[in-house]
């Protein structure tokens, strides 16, 4: 069996031992929850709750603020404390509605969908809209937005991304392995909206029994099929997740259906099956909490909005003190200065390590080696990036194709003088696109 993959790409340390082989675990949050009203791209989701209010599971609180938006709804039954700005994992202040559990976990009756071949595609994308779904892989894209091309009959490939190449995380794994029918079911439904389409499952060859499992289910389906992709980081990436699977190339002036794809990730897919066959809205989702300070490092099916304090109490705390916290994983996360912040829709993991790495380390002048150049999945030149940037020349930058960086930090991974490439060139990258927003 041959295996799909891109050029490029590094093979940090798996990690995913810690955790793989647990059941999911479910996890009734306490005390408040919080909800802000950034979860997604887009403009923020409107409150149509006020203090006070008393609220049930599955329950509206935030309406779309927009087309490209999507609704809140409480994950837990109780009482609206306050709608005030708090603190959200990226250290931001975000308007939010805080709601105090009751306990009871009170929920609201969906409407079942019996025959969901009978629904039209308006139907389908209007359930999916209404029910908040945005894209859980990090970006939160709404994703009735990403399954709203111009022209819908030159889509020709749906791509689950179960590649899940950052290091130490394990939802879509357990996803996959204890529930893989929800994700061939949300194949299914996204596949009534591309007749012309065939649906592609990507999955990393260090998952050989999600392989097994998902090839069981689709063997006898004309239009899926399970590709085996090389296990490398950044397999998952969207741009290498296309090219592995379809031998397609885009750049960053293209959108994945410019190129006749559309790629949308595990969780997304059964939350567009739990949107479209069982009519409920995104409240809950499966989270790593892992890495070697952890107790029992585990995955949960947790109520969006919990703490990732509470999270990580549920997992038996820390065995040792963790000198870095971080949201997601080690090669795109970000470091976290405070765990009583809440988890969102897009919220992957908690990965708390006894040592910071990247800390030990002194950096030294680059040696020109040419190993980011190896690593990079674009074919970049990131050493010379980094120097435009620290010198502020975004001219040369641009030159240099640095905005189709991806932002991976595959050559910060690699660097033997352990420089922070990727970091200089992401905040370079990040002025030139504000530069070109406030020219518009």
């Amino acid at each position: 069996m041959s295996l799909k993959t891109f050029k490029g790409g590094v093979h940090p340390k798996d990690g995913k031992d810690l955790s793989k082989s647990k059941p999911i675990k479910e996890l009734l949050p306490t005390g408040e929850l919080v909800f802000p009203m950034s979860q997604h791209i887009g403009a923020p989701a409107v409150p149509i709750v006020a203090k006070g209010d008393t609220v049930l599971k599955g329950q509206k609180i935030a309406e779309a603020g927009g087309f490209v938006s999507a609704p809140i709804y409480s994950s837990v039954s109780g009482t609206v404390k306050a709608i005030e700005p708090r603190r959200v994992a990226v250290g931001d202040m975000v308007n939010s509605i805080v709601i105090e559990s009751d306990g009871n976990f009170t929920e609201v009756e969906y409407q079942e969908t019996e025959d969901v071949t009978a629904l039209s595609r308006e139907e389908i994308i209007n359930k999916i809209k209404e029910a908040g779904v945005v894209g859980m892989g990090g970006a939160g894209f709404p994703t009735h937005v990403k399954l709203s091309p111009k022209e819908p009959d030159k889509i020709d490939y749906i791509i689950a991304n179960c590649a899940e190449c950052e290091p130490y995380l394990t939802s879509d794994y357990r996803r996959m392995v204890e529930e893989p029918e929800k994700l061939v079911e949300g194949m299914r439904i996204i596949l009534q909206l591309f007749p012309n389409a065939k649906g592609l499952f990507g999955i990393e060859d260090n998952k050989p029994d999600c392989i097994e499992k998902i090839s069981a289910l689709v063997a006898s389906e004309d239009r899926m099929e399970v590709v085996p992709l090389m296990t490398k980081y950044p397999q998952g990436g969207e741009r290498q997740l296309i090219y592995a699977t379809t031998g397609r190339s885009i750049n960053a002036k293209m959108l994945p259906a410019d190129a006749g794809c559309i790629v949308d990730n595990v969780e997304t897919m059964v939350a567009v099956y739990n949107a479209v066959k069982w009519g409920k809205p995104l409240t809950n989702r499966i989270f790593t909490v892992t890495g070697d300070a952890v107790c029992e490092p585990r995955n949960f099916y947790i109520s969006v909005g919990t703490s990732y304090q509470q999270l990580l109490d549920a997992a038996g705390g820390l065995i040792a003190p963790a000198q870095k916290m971080i949201s997601g994983g080690p090669m795109m996360g970000f470091a976290l200065f405070d765990l009583n912040v809440p988890t969102t829709k897009t919220t992957s993991a908690l990965l708390c390590m006894t040592e910071d790495e990247v800390s030990k380390y002194e950096t030294t002048a680059c040696i020109n080696c040419g190993r980011c150049v190896e690593a990079c999945p674009e074919q970049l030149v990131p050493c010379k990036l980094a120097q435009f940037s620290n010198h502020g020349q975004k001219d040369q930058f641009e030159k240099w194709y640095g905005l189709e960086c991806v932002e991976c930090g595959s050559c910060s991974f690699v660097c033997p003088a352990r420089r922070p490439v990727a970091q200089a060139v992401k905040n370079m990258k990040k002025d030139i696109l504000a530069d070109k927003r406030k020219k518009k």
